[in-house]
């Protein structure tokens, strides 16, 4: 292995990450109904990059009204939510780490009481009472999501990820089994992930060469098929436009799902990509310095981490001090999820996670 934990990474548009670990884009309910950034949010954000992660990304924020799937979820669908951005991207940066907005609409997953209306997605879906998006609404969403990411960089954050995982949107697009479509966002994958390029085709010529863009990809699960996910990432790192790819694994240790790709572990799928320059994360049970450790020799450029940040703001200095660093043992009390900059909100939220708080 050339570099450690705490090497510095750069990435193709020139920005510089002090370490590898990447405080992953986590649901935590703390902000106010009109999307506005909450105290309470920005200091559980801000508590991370004092703690010495690389790169600390928002959780998943709109992009449309339309398009919000949780309660208290941040947003970047207005103006009116520049000021709250403003403040947190300066105070990640005044703390030497990199600043990004994930950028996410739920589409068949918003709930209907939550947005007041009917959900939306790239075909119909009787299960969650979800309509197609007419061709004119796909081309909105689009210029929405660039909206977005123009926002974004008006705030001062480093780039974006644009959040095409977890059976959102884009998810719902690539996907066969739930993208019916007959037209040009339809079919083949060509059609299925025509979407999520032009969304990055676009942000990448509205928000310039030097601006951090990364795309988040489940390989499986969500109606997702691991080859057909693989063949999009070499699409995405051919066309040369983005500068990371994050996938969300679950659990970087464990064999794809389907029986016909367990001719290797999920990671080895990954790792064995030829990314070119582009930068490779993975998310999924990465716990321990030892996790850390794993991952990294493989050939994974940075960690992204989810639960190891909810229960150590400074996970990564402790990882770094100590090569045999192990986190707390679970279940947790509330009141240490507080000293560790949760709110009540994500506390509550984290009490449906099974064993984690007493």
């Amino acid at each position: 292995m050339s570099y450690t934990a705490d090497s510095p990474l750069r990435f193709p548009c020139g920005a510089r990450m002090k370490n590898r670990f990447m405080l992953a884009p986590l649901t935590n309910q703390q902000s106010h109904a009109d999307g506005q950034l909450s105290d309470t949010e920005m200091n559980w954000l801000s508590m991370r990059a004092k703690g010495g992660f690389g790169l600390v990304m928002t959780c998943a924020t709109s992009v449309q009204e339309i398009g919000r799937g949780f309660p208290g979820q941040l947003g970047i669908h207005t103006d009116d939510h520049i000021p709250g951005h403003k403040t947190l991207a300066q105070k990640i940066k005044a703390e030497g780490c990199l600043a990004v907005v994930q950028l996410h609409h739920a589409g068949m997953r918003s709930p209907a009481d939550l947005i007041g209306t009917q959900p939306v997605s790239a075909s119909a879906v009787d299960k969650h009472k979800a309509r197609a998006l007419t061709l004119e609404e796909v081309h909105q969403l689009r210029v929405d999501f660039i909206a977005a990411a123009i926002r974004a960089k008006r705030c001062g954050y480093d780039g974006v990820e644009v959040h095409g995982a977890h059976g959102y949107i884009l998810t719902q697009f690539l996907s066969k089994d739930i993208n019916k479509r007959e037209d040009s966002y339809g079919g083949s994958l060509e059609n299925r992930s025509r979407l999520l390029i032009e969304i990055i085709d676009g942000i990448r010529k509205a928000c310039g060469t030097e601006f951090l863009l990364g795309v988040r990809l489940s390989p499986e699960r969500f109606g997702m098929d691991l080859g057909e996910v693989k063949t999009l990432c070499l699409q995405l790192v051919n066309d040369g436009n983005i500068d990371f790819l994050d996938l969300s694994l679950w659990d970087v240790f464990k064999l794809p799902e389907d029986e016909k790709y367990q001719d290797k572990d999920l990671l080895t799928h990954i790792t064995d990509l030829d990314h070119g320059n582009v930068r490779l994360t993975v998310a999924g049970k990465i716990r321990s310095a030892k996790d850390v450790k794993h991952v990294l020799d493989s050939g994974i450029d940075f960690v992204t981490l989810g639960r190891s940040a909810i229960l150590h703001h400074d996970f990564p200095r402790q990882v770094i001090k100590n090569p045999d660093f192990n986190p707390v043992e679970l279940p947790v009390t509330t009141n240490y999820l507080r000293q560790e900059g949760l709110g009540d909100a994500f506390i509550q939220y984290m009490q449906r996670w099974p064993g984690f708080v007493e």
